[in-house]
């Protein structure tokens, strides 16, 4: 699975399910958690995902990929192609 298909994989399923740890969207995804972290990192600092941090939540672990307007513009060029 080539790097564009997992980041339209990720934006796919983030933007229905913000809240899936790392390990839920490697499972999903069928590829190692290594690389679902590699590519998150790089929809982060292409500005396509915003990361939210739950600091308050019982959960200190829990965090939150949202979709940027970038990143929802990104995923609709990636399904026309």
């Amino acid at each position: 699975m080539s790097d564009q298909s997992i980041s339209y994989g990720l934006l796919k399923i983030l933007e229905a399910n913000p809240s899936l740890s790392q390990r839920d969207l490697s499972k999903r995804l069928g590829v190692s958690l290594g690389k679902v972290n590699f590519c998150l990192k790089a929809l982060v600092e292409k500005g396509c995902l915003k990361v939210n941090n739950f600091r308050s939540s019982e959960n200190k672990l829990a965090y939150a990929y949202l979709l940027t307007p970038q990143g929802v513009e990104q995923k609709a060029r990636m399904t026309v192609e």
